[in-house]
């Protein structure tokens, strides 16, 4: 299975995941601490900033980029909860 890389930059922890995994369980088993309250992308509280390598995530849901739209996000804003990573390296930080 294919290995992608995600690094919380807030707490200085890199980690190995298969493709495929969702930002917000790469935070848990990281202990980064992404803070969310729905899991279902309804919600906007786990939008994390992408500092790099946003073109190693899959593209935004229909719903993901609604929610951010509502929330006035940053076009380098995510929700945790939505965004796959598909290979490669990506650095994260709260929002």
């Amino acid at each position: 299975m294919p290995k992608a890389e995600v690094t919380f930059e807030d707490i200085g922890v890199t980690l190995a995941v298969p493709a495929g995994t969702r930002l917000i369980e790469i935070s848990e088993q990281a202990g980064a601490g992404i803070l969310y309250g729905c899991r279902e992308g309804d919600c906007g509280t786990c939008m994390v900033k992408i500092v790099s390598g946003a073109e190693h995530l899959a593209e935004p849901s229909t719903l993901e980029d609604q929610v951010l739209k509502d929330n006035l996000a940053s076009l380098d804003t995510r929700l945790a909860c939505q965004a796959q990573i598909l290979g490669g390296h990506v650095v994260v930080r709260p929002a």
